[in-house]
């Protein structure tokens, strides 16, 4: 008796080791026009595997790729479509260029920045003072993410908020109004049909 692990190693095992094996049997057939009606009966089968994909069209021609690479390329037959090349089985994709942009503190992230750089854009006042307490408190929601052990002082945050600015910009507490990372707002009702019983 033999073991699957004693066998050769199956290119695609999702189509399992009967396919292989009538892939293999193909490579054996002599007269052309016999391969080439074995090769279909090999797609009709494979095809049977997927049925909600088998009259794609895209689908049929990853079929004849399929056997090709089962046959190792070897099987030689006229091909329906035009299949894909040996070399071009392990070539890699272009690489994505990424935009990795210089961020100061990373557990703050990029967003937090831009919005200090905007914040030194503005002019002294209420509204830049209102922006500052939004960005702080995200800022402190940030860092308690990355740090659950314990509660952050608010002058870290605003030691941050003037490095982020090159000092140009100075806060104080009141300004900051930042709230505990403990602290929620209250829950509103989800549900503005559900009512409270008394």
């Amino acid at each position: 008796m033999q073991y699957n692990t004693q066998l050769k190693t199956m290119v695609l095992p999702e189509y399992g080791r009967n396919v292989q094996s009538m892939v293999d049997h193909a490579l054996t057939i002599e007269d052309r026009e016999e391969r080439k009606r074995c090769a279909q009966s090999i797609i009709n089968t494979m095809g049977n595997l997927f049925p909600h994909l088998r009259d794609v069209e895209d689908f049929k021609h990853k079929l004849w790729d399929h056997l090709a690479i089962m046959s190792d390329f070897k099987l030689d037959i006229d091909y329906p479509y035009e299949i894909i090349r040996k070399e071009n089985l392990f070539t890699l994709p272009d690489k994505v260029p990424y935009y990795y942009p210089r961020i100061k503190y990373r557990h703050y992230g990029h967003i937090v920045q831009n919005l200090i750089n905007k914040a030194r854009e503005m002019q002294p006042g209420l509204e830049r003072d209102h922006l500052l307490s939004m960005i702080g408190n995200h800022m402190k929601r940030a860092f308690h993410t990355m740090n659950k052990e314990g509660e952050m002082d608010d002058n870290k945050i605003i030691k941050d908020i003037a490095e982020y600015t090159n000092g140009e910009i100075i806060i104080t507490p009141e300004i900051l109004r930042l709230r505990s990372s403990k602290e929620q707002p209250p829950r509103k009702n989800k549900n503005p049909m559900k009512r409270a019983v008394r």
